[in-house]
């Protein structure tokens, strides 16, 4: 079935419906997404530890040393602990985006509620480390030492409005970069059905927003790269703050 909305992609609908007496159990798409994204992610765990190929090894190895110095980087000798944690963040945000760009997928970081849970669950872990590890002393993140009280009536409220608003920028960044990418290529697409649709010139033409569409999915996989990327970057700069009070 074509989606004829741009935004109609977005949509939650049910793949299964199972009836028991007065009970429904559906299994939606949002969900069908989110385990298959699970899956592939034990099996690429399970690939990483069983495969001696070379040229596998060389994948893993250059993502597991991209983000164990991300990590490094960003959180110091003590954030090492929180290596395994950083990188299911990094791989799970990938596998599904870059399973939003097979076509009738389904992207889940195309929806607020999915980046924002993600991004909040980030937020409290964040916030239960640096509470066990520093007490109270971690309320310093809001007043930098040697401000003046006068300076301090006027930063107080900006860096706690600032600390709790981390969340939010952090799940709307990642949901709209996907939501606006899957829908310019959706725009693309119909377009260029349109025009194949027609026939004649407008037939020869297609090949123009066809052309144009190769050029986006190029740049959609690199989206999802590079969104995958920023919130494992920002989740590790957040940590630093809880570990280090930085």
């Amino acid at each position: 079935m074509l989606f004829y909305s741009p935004l109609e992609q977005f949509q939650i609908i049910p793949y299964l419906t199972i009836k028991i007496f007065f009970l429904e159990l559906s299994v939606y798409n949002s969900a069908f997404i989110a385990l298959l994204g699970i899956f592939m992610f034990l099996l690429i765990y399970d690939i990483s530890l069983d495969y001696t190929t070379n040229e596998v090894l060389a994948i893993f190895e250059i993502i597991y040393e991209n983000v164990a110095e991300m990590v490094f980087n960003n959180i110091g000798s003590k954030g090492q602990i929180y290596f395994p944690f950083v990188i299911t963040i990094f791989l799970f945000i990938l596998i599904i985006n870059l399973i939003g760009l097979i076509p009738y997928s389904f992207t889940m970081t195309s929806h607020i509620c999915v980046t924002l849970s993600l991004a909040m669950a980030v937020f409290i872990g964040i916030n239960i480390i640096g509470i066990q590890a520093h007490g109270s002393h971690m309320l310093t993140l809001f007043l930098p030492a040697g401000t003046p009280l006068g300076l301090a009536l006027l930063l107080v409220p900006i860096e706690i409005a600032s600390y709790f608003v981390k969340p939010i920028s952090l799940s709307v960044r990642l949901f709209a970069n996907m939501m606006a990418g899957h829908t310019l290529l959706k725009v693309i697409i119909g377009f260029a059905w349109s025009m194949f649709s027609v026939g004649g010139i407008l037939f020869l033409a297609h090949f123009i927003p066809v052309f144009i569409l190769i050029i986006l999915m190029g740049l959609e996989l690199g989206v999802a790269l590079i969104q995958a990327y920023v919130f494992t970057v920002l989740t590790c700069i957040y940590l630093n703050d809880g570990v280090n009070l930085h």
